[in-house]
């Protein structure tokens, strides 16, 4: 579903930070989308608070660590992916530079309702028990998937063959959500738990399946495919194929009391989309399958 040409430093096994050294396998130039076309659009600037307008940023809470989503350069420190080309192509629209903030997945939504970051974008499903503390401004369409070891070693065709098995996820993640859900299915059949393993760590997610510790990792279908195809030059992992489980889509996250921000930036989505920006981005990162139509708040 989506080829990709470098190995990141995301995929290296045994480091213990996010994008603190390069993949000696690294090989390639990672691509990036040419968002030299888009412009300030006026009307749209002037839903953007005042306090946001003025400081001329636009304070982005992410979590760099899945490609290709959002993940860092060669050079550790920059981040680049379809959600950075996009959440920066969304910002110029609105006359404002991105400035991304690197935090655990689990405190994204704290952060917004803080104030420390005025939206998060980090392939975070819109759902309703999320909409309930903050809006989503919907950008992308995904869902679970199930990667597992080349070869697929442990038999690993479907959910129900979880029973029994470990399976890693990120901590307050819908694939840990499903993956409970999923254990209390095995229960009710008779059948053995799942054995959660919950990180805060792709890269120590995929340590664990490479060395045996799991027997699957539960992941959205962009980061699982891309992890796939370029780790170990696609020799390490591979996707179970079967249809996305639990498909629904991504959100800006915007907190609550920002409704003219969530606005502003459906109508700055919506002008990529209709200028065919929107389209250059998702297949730069070959990500279409995911593409949507029509920008909405929380799904409406």
């Amino acid at each position: 579903m989506m080829p990709r040409l470098l190995v990141t430093s995301l995929l290296v096994l045994g480091l213990a930070a996010c994008g603190s050294t390069s993949d000696p396998a690294q090989t390639s130039t990672p691509p990036s989308s040419d968002l030299s076309s888009v412009k300030k659009d006026d009307k749209l600037a002037a839903l953007v608070p005042p306090e946001i307008a003025s400081a001329g940023k636009l304070r982005v809470g992410s979590n760099i660590q899945n490609p290709p989503n959002n993940f860092y350069d060669q050079d550790g420190k920059t981040p680049m992916g379809s959600e950075v080309d996009l959440i920066k192509a969304i910002a110029a629209k609105l006359g404002l530079k991105a400035e991304h903030s690197d935090m655990a997945f689990s405190s994204l939504i704290t952060s917004l309702e803080t104030k420390r970051v005025d939206v998060t974008m980090a392939a975070m499903n819109d759902t309703a028990e999320r909409q309930q503390k903050i809006d989503f401004v919907d950008y992308f369409t995904s869902g679970i998937t199930i990667m597992v070891q080349k070869g697929n070693p442990k038999g690993v065709k479907g959910p129900d063959d979880l029973c029994g098995k470990g399976v890693a996820v990120n901590l307050g993640s819908s694939q840990e959500q499903f993956a409970k859900e999923q254990s209390q299915k095995c229960q009710a059949q008779g059948k053995p738990e799942v054995q959660l393993s919950v990180t805060d760590s792709d890269t120590g997610n995929q340590n664990q399946l490479r060395t045996g510790r799991v027997a699957a990792i539960l992941n959205d279908l962009p980061t699982a495919v891309y992890v796939a195809k370029t780790a170990g030059d696609g020799s390490y992992f591979e996707v179970v194929q079967l249809p996305p489980i639990n498909g629904g889509p991504y959100g800006i996250g915007v907190n609550k009391e920002n409704a003219k921000l969530s606005e502003a930036i459906k109508g700055a989505l919506q002008s990529l989309i209709d200028d065919g920006t929107y389209d250059r981005i998702l297949t730069t990162w070959d990500i279409k399958q995911g593409a949507i139509a029509k920008a909405t708040i929380n799904g409406k």
